[in-house]
């Protein structure tokens, strides 16, 4: 017996893919993730091209997450925005995730810079 994992084993994610077409065929495109290292998880995230966080919120309406339930981080650039949500949609777990520029605030200066 092998322990390399099938494509069966991924069929929680993409039937819950299948279903969100079916569903929500007018919503934006997102960037699809399927991993069998996550076997129960599928990913959407959103980039700038995807509408970044529009696209997002449209998608966390649809699925009826609470906003509240939105985690919100800028990472280490201060460049980029992130939000955060995870649901549970058609028997897996569904990680929106989105990404956009946010404005740039005041630079904190480093130690030692004149």
């Amino acid at each position: 017996m092998s322990d390399v994992p099938t494509l069966d084993a991924l069929s929680a994610p993409l039937r819950a893919l299948r279903l969100l077409a079916l569903d929500f065929p007018g919503l934006p495109a997102p960037v699809v993730d399927v991993s069998s290292i996550f076997p129960e998880r599928l990913a959407l995230s959103f980039h700038l091209s995807q509408g970044g966080f529009s696209g997002f919120e449209a998608w966390r309406a649809a699925l009826g997450i609470a906003p509240g339930a939105v985690d919100f981080h800028v990472q280490c650039d201060h460049l980029t925005g992130v939000m955060t949500a995870q649901t549970m949609y058609g028997g897996a777990e569904i990680t929106l995730t989105g990404f956009s520029e946010v404005s740039a605030g005041p630079r904190v200066p480093e130690a030692g810079a004149a």
